[in-house]
């Protein structure tokens, strides 16, 4: 089984706001959220820390978030009261506290946070030779920058072991416009920026509206990735990335992670009544031949999955039920010609060249 590297889990938030005990199983948990309706995700999660073992993840982005921008009319199902705030301060002190629990988890050895391409390759290495007993390798990301109170908060968190940022989630931030909505990056956003190139930081391009998209690579000249997007080519709307977008990131040698939410997969999905069945894992192999097509080759495609993002089984693909069933992926790229070389990229060397270059 190849080891995995995933751009975007959402692990803390899950604990934190779910209320989720994620090193349990995914059965254990599904059982207690079993009579739970404030979610539909409730007792449909895919993923877990024994989970994440068992399908071979080596490594992970694993996010803080919590959202605090500008007041503005949202679309329905935007507004959130485990993820909105009313002022930058408290969600800086909700994302504090989902590092504690990352912090925690390092303590008792379950996680091990990853900050530099040394302790990168020294975990690759230990992984490799030991998967059983390694703990999972996480480089630490924000979803949303509205928890750094400031630009020159920056090298606060970087300090803190932060290492690639996203300004903005759904809406607009202090610092950008996300999806479900368009226009330029702030004058902080700008500043914020900035203040990435000069301490080292990854920015992910990840729910930048368009306009705020190509502003930012017009500001930003270090390294950047989209943790997880798909193609807008294959399925419309503003929280995929078009074709000229994808062009330009593979020009700026950046990587894309593809994911896993049905929505982002299959054209006129709707959340809450449209049934998974409609959906398989091949779908994702589509958005991640369109990428290779546009750059000619496989290196610019890899795994940022989403998985548990808020949803559960009843938004993933119907032939994906827990974590592990990433691993069919490997048969249709496999059916579809892609070398092996390929496929290990996608699952795991594309982000292990990328992070060897881009973390200090």
């Amino acid at each position: 089984m190849r080891p995995i590297i995933d751009a975007h889990l959402d692990l803390a938030w899950n604990a934190l706001y779910f209320n989720r005990d994620l090193l349990a199983s995914v059965a254990e948990v599904r059982a207690t959220e079993r009579n739970l309706t404030d979610e539909l995700s409730r007792g449909r999660n895919t993923l877990t820390f024994p989970e994440l073992r068992r399908a071979n993840v080596a490594v992970c982005l694993a996010t803080l978030m919590a959202r605090s921008g500008p007041d503005q009319p949202k679309p329905n199902g935007f507004k959130r009261v485990d993820l909105d705030y009313e002022s930058q301060a408290i969600a800086y002190a909700h994302t504090k506290g989902q590092l504690a629990y990352y912090r925690l988890l390092e303590v008792q050895g379950h996680l091990r946070f990853i900050t530099t391409r040394s302790q990168l390759t020294t975990h690759w290495d230990e992984w490799i030779k030991a998967p059983a007993t390694t703990p999972l390798g996480i480089i630490l990301s924000m979803e949303g920058g509205d928890p750094i109170l400031n630009p020159g908060q920056v090298e606060s968190w970087w300090n803190e072991g932060l290492r690639a940022v996203g300004p903005v989630h759904y809406g607009r931030s202090q610092y950008a416009h996300g999806t479900s909505t368009d226009g330029p990056l702030s004058e902080a956003g700008v500043k914020l920026l900035k203040e990435f190139m000069r301490v080292g930081m990854i920015l992910d391009v990840t729910h930048l509206s368009d306009q705020s998209f190509f502003q930012a690579l017009e500001v930003y000249s270090g390294p950047l990735l989209a943790s997880h997007h798909n193609c807008r080519a294959l399925v419309p709307g503003d929280r995929q990335l078009t074709d000229e977008q994808i062009r330009m990131l593979i020009e700026r040698g950046a990587v894309i992670g593809t994911a896993f939410d049905n929505w982002m997969l299959h054209p006129g999905w709707k959340r809450g009544e449209s049934n998974p069945a409609l959906v398989h894992i091949e779908a994702a192999a589509n958005h991640i031949d369109h990428i290779c097509q546009l750059a000619g080759d496989a290196r610019h495609c890899a795994l940022g999955t989403d998985l548990d993002g808020g949803f559960g089984t009843e938004q993933t693909p119907g032939d994906l039920d827990t974590y592990s069933d990433l691993h069919k992926l490997e048969d249709i790229l496999v059916r579809r010609g892609y070398r092996v070389a390929d496929v290990d990229g996608i699952f795991q060397a594309n982000w292990l060249r990328f992070f060897k270059s881009a973390l200090p």
